[in-house]
């Protein structure tokens, strides 16, 4: 059996995550039109509702306390919540409703027309994670997920408004390349809101 030196292991490494990254890269029209959707919201007075399970749980946790408070002094602090976070409220849904539904009870008695749901799941094949998502579609929440892969069956989804998708198979790769998405949402969408003649003279008058 042949074995890779260290050296050319930690190479590959950095080349895997080179890739994904540079993939992102490419997509950046995608992801400055989401940032600029979700700047609209947070401009018209709406909140951020993050979702994901196990790891990804922990980055909608990431995600909300970045908007809630910024880590730049400076910048304005915007409504956000991780309703992931309530282990509470999850197993009170999960024991009555099934697990499927943790994310998507919560999106509709949190969620208004002028929220944004963010839901993250690494492969794209959470079901809970996707009927959130879903839920938030059927009240007018603005739609954005974090998927890894393919996409998976997010990525078919007609329910989410803006698929941000790691162009990777590595679980840790796509965690790693979704906290830097997460972190250009958070900075594109203060510039949008700095800035908010670029969000067109329709949603500024």
């Amino acid at each position: 059996m042949t074995v890779t030196p260290p050296v050319e292991r930690v190479g590959q490494a950095f080349a895997r995550r080179e890739t994904a990254g540079r993939m992102l890269a490419e997509d950046s029209g995608r992801v400055a039109l989401a940032c600029r959707d979700m700047a609209i919201r947070f401009h018209r007075g709406g909140k951020l509702i993050a979702f994901g399970n196990g790891g990804a749980g922990t980055d909608a946790a990431h995600v909300a306390v970045e908007f809630m408070h910024p880590v730049i002094v400076g910048k304005r602090a915007l409504p956000a919540i991780a309703v992931s976070n309530d282990a509470a409220a999850i197993t009170a849904v999960a024991r009555r409703q099934g697990l499927c539904q943790v994310f998507a009870h919560q999106v509709r008695h949190w969620g208004t027309p002028a929220d944004i749901a963010l839901g993250i799941s690494a492969d794209g094949e959470c079901v809970d994670v996707l009927r959130g998502l879903q839920a938030g579609h059927e009240l007018g929440l603005l739609t954005v997920a974090l998927t890894g892969g393919d996409g998976g069956m997010l990525g078919d989804s007609p329910a989410i408004d803006h698929l941000l998708t790691a162009q990777s198979d590595d679980p840790a790769v796509v965690k790693e390349v979704h906290v830097t998405m997460y972190h250009i949402l958070w900075e594109l969408v203060h510039v949008f809101l700095e800035q908010p003649g670029l969000l067109g003279p329709e949603v500024i008058r």
